[in-house]
Formats: structure tokens, C-alpha cells, sequence
């Protein structure tokens, strides 16, 4: 495509902050875009899927609620955890405690007020600005382990991306948009999405293309150009 503009493409992201496929997901994707860098320009909009909806504001202990949700051993539980690492750092993202000291539990938080928070960072500021919540999202919870359920933390990474730290306060309480992302979300299990991260790709001429978990950079660049050579064809 030497000579033409780049295809535009619209990604919506349906993910949970809680959710290291969704992280590695991203990685990967990152590695495709830059592969079709001067061929496809991609701009990127997170979408609400909360994996544990009913989730205590007390959380719970990682490995205790997988081994109970999953059924699963301890033992398998640590290969999972070892093969998540290794596929994570080939992706260029990371999913290790970097804070000093010794590490504290492994946690599972609500993350609907995590969600409000990023519904609101798209409609305020944008899709760039909502991506940086998100990565910074997902730098707390998986290398910093902080509570990304807890309202003051929230409001600390919300300013930390540059948004205003007490309209972001007036929207976590705002229950209008708590409504809209409950909606998102069953809009997400109306689309048959049941698992997270979900991609769904779409042309400047309409049409849409679903790309369900985490695949390898090579599965993206595939689709993606599916899609920008579909949006051609169409115009």
C-alpha cells in the first residue's frame, strides 16, 4: 500500500482490568500495529466486561478464587501462572510485582468503579488519553498490586494520566453512568461474548470483525488487513 494513505480502523476492546490475557492481548496487538505501521492506523476504545461482578469490596485472594472458580490445583495453578509469564514477556508486557520489598497477595477486586472511570475517560477525554488509564490500570493491579476497586486510588491514577482528579470523583458517583456501562456490558453478552479480551474490528465503511482472546501478533495483522482490505473493496 506504498504511496496511499493508511487504512483507519476502529477497535473496541471489551476487557476487565483483572484479566492478564487481556494485557497480553494487548501486547500483542501492539506488535501487529507496528508491523503494519504506514498500511493500517488503528485507534483503540475499551469497553466494559467485568469477570467478577459480584466480587466482594473486600476482594479476595487471587490464587484462592481461581483454584475455586476454576476447580484447579495449586500446582496447576503455578503452570498456569508460569506459562502467562512467559507468553507476557514475548509480548512485551509485563504481569510481575516491580515494587520494593516483598510482594503482598496477589488480590481480585470489583472493578466496576474501574470501568466507570474508563467510560468516562473516553467520553471526556478521548481515546488516547482512555488507553493511558487503562495501561496505567493495569500497571496497579498486576506490577504495583494496589486496590483498584478503592476510590482514592482510582482518583490517583486517574490525575496520574492527566484527568481532572475531582471530576473524575463527581463521575465514579454518578449513577447515569454506572447505568451506560451495565448496558455496554450486556450489549457484550448480547454479541455472544463471554470471555475477555474480545476485539471487535471495524472499517471506515462499516462492518465488523470479532477477534475473541488473546492471539499471537501474526492472527492480528491477518484480520486487521482482512478488514482494511473489506472497507477498500466496499468503497
Amino acid at each position: 500500500m506504498t504511496g496511499t494513505a493508511p487504512q483507519r480502523l476502529t477497535i473496541d476492546i471489551f476487557s476487565d482490568v483483572m484479566c492478564p490475557w487481556c494485557l497480553i492481548g494487548y501486547g500483542q496487538l501492539t506488535k501487529a500495529l507496528t508491523q503494519l505501521e504506514g498500511e493500517i492506523e488503528a485507534q483503540l476504545r475499551w469497553r466494559p466486561f467485568e469477570l467478577n461482578p459480584d466480587m466482594p469490596a473486600s476482594g479476595e485472594e487471587q490464587e484462592a478464587h481461581l483454584q475455586r472458580k476454576y476447580r484447579r490445583s495449586a500446582a496447576e495453578g503455578e503452570a498456569v501462572r508460569g506459562q502467562m509469564k512467559a507468553i507476557a514477556d514475548s509480548a512485551g508486557v509485563s504481569l510481575v510485582y516491580e515494587g520494593e520489598g516483598e510482594a503482598p497477595p496477589a488480590m481480585m477486586w470489583n472493578t466496576r468503579a474501574a470501568h466507570k472511570l474508563l467510560t468516562w475517560a473516553l467520553e471526556e477525554a478521548g481515546p488516547r488519553v482512555q488507553t493511558q488509564l487503562k495501561l496505567a490500570l493495569f500497571k496497579a493491579h498486576f506490577n504495583e498490586r494496589r486496590n483498584v476497586s478503592d476510590e482514592a486510588v482510582l482518583l490517583d491514577i486517574a490525575a496520574s494520566v492527566g484527568l481532572h482528579r475531582e471530576a473524575a470523583k463527581a463521575a465514579l458517583a454518578d449513577a447515569d453512568l454506572e447505568a451506560r456501562v451495565v448496558a455496554e456490558e450486556r450489549q457484550a453478552w448480547d454479541m455472544n461474548i463471554s470471555g475477555v479480551p474480545a476485539m471487535i474490528v471495524s472499517g471506515a465503511t462499516g462492518g465488523k470483525f470479532l477477534i475473541p482472546g488473546a492471539q499471537s501478533p501474526e492472527t492480528y495483522v491477518n484480520a486487521l488487513r482482512r478488514v482494511a482490505e473489506k472497507s477498500v473493496s466496499v468503497a
